[in-house]
């Protein structure tokens, strides 16, 4: 079968680990050999963990995990979960006779995303559910949907968290000229989700808690539609683009800075104030390949919508007590 999604670039690996007691998890991107890295933050409520270091202006120069997890700030935890496997198998930062694993993190909120019945906002991804993630973690096609960070995540809350959809995760892939770029997004959004190349709106806010309708948020926003319900912190879309091309930070710093653009053609709204959006890159160099950052852009930009628009299809519907969460799939 062939693979489309993040692990199609070498040296690679994802693992998920989804919570039973409730929706939500950890996702994990692991180069256990290393890889340039570069992060842009733009929403206005975000959740992360280590970025400072991916400054290119700063000493670190390699990365050897990411974390994207559910659980809000608390699932920044699960960082710690990815050290200390990553410290086991010896690899990290070489500091004298230690070694640091580097591992930044960012997380969406979907506390909330729970019948309440087995302790609610309680259970979220902890440094266990990092290190199982690790466990879980291979170069075979990424899972997508309701797995990992995406266990939890809905899409379309500005007309009220009841009247969101499922949202999830989602990956894509592209190789141009011997050059692989792809990504792989928690896609959270307090927006609507649209296929940035028909201009459909796949999901998003319905009209009413028990309806499939969408609302469509822009054309209700621009006809002077006031939403009442917009629910605080309950957003975010992150994930990770990355290539096998040789970079520098620099050059990763500006990959995931285009990548936004990606979240901008398949999202509306995005980059709210109430969403915390966040996009690393990577870059492997396994290709031996000097970095087209033309290219790389538009590549970038393209998986990352690609992966979003996954991200909605691969969902499956969600029940939990009252509360109803339908997807493209039922």
């Amino acid at each position: 079968m062939k693979n489309n999604t993040l692990t199609q670039i070498d040296g690679v690996l994802v693992g998920h680990f989804t919570d039973s007691r409730r929706p939500t998890g950890c996702t994990v991107v692991l180069t256990p050999g290393g890889a340039v890295a570069g992060v842009d933050v733009r929403g206005a409520a975000p959740g992360t963990r280590e970025t400072d270091l991916l400054s290119p202006s700063n000493w670190v120069q390699h990365v050897h995990g990411l974390v994207l997890s559910g659980g809000s700030a608390y699932g920044l935890d699960a960082a710690a979960g990815v050290m200390q496997w990553l410290e086991e198998r010896g690899h990290g930062l070489a500091v004298g006779a230690v070694r640091v694993p580097i591992v930044p993190a960012a997380v969406v909120f979907d506390l909330l995303v729970d019948d309440f019945s087995q302790g609610g906002s309680r259970i979220r991804p902890d440094a266990q559910a990092g290190y199982q993630a690790c466990v879980n973690a291979s170069t075979a096609p990424v899972a997508q949907g309701n797995v990992g960070a995406g266990a939890g995540a809905t899409v379309g809350k500005m007309n009220g968290p009841d009247c969101a959809m499922k949202g999830g995760v989602g990956s894509a892939a592209l190789t141009v000229n011997g050059i692989t770029v792809a990504a792989l997004v928690v896609c959270n959004a307090l927006g609507d989700v649209v296929d940035p190349l028909t201009g459909q709106l796949l999901a998003g806010a319905r009209r009413a808690p028990d309806s499939r309708e969408l609302l469509d948020i822009r054309t209700a926003q621009l006809s002077g539609h006031v939403m009442p319900h917009v629910p605080i912190a309950s957003n975010t879309t992150i994930g990770v683009v990355a290539t096998d091309a040789v970079l520098t930070k620099p050059q990763a710093q500006r990959l995931a800075q285009v990548a936004h653009d990606g979240l901008a053609r398949s999202i509306r709204p995005v980059h709210t104030p109430l969403d915390g959006d966040t996009l690393f890159a990577l870059g492997t160099g396994t290709s031996g390949q000097a970095a087209d950052m033309m290219l790389l852009s538009t590549l970038a930009a393209e998986v990352t919508a690609m992966a979003v628009v996954q991200a909605v299809k691969a969902a499956t519907e969600l029940r939990l007590g009252p509360h109803w969460w339908p997807a493209m799939k039922p």
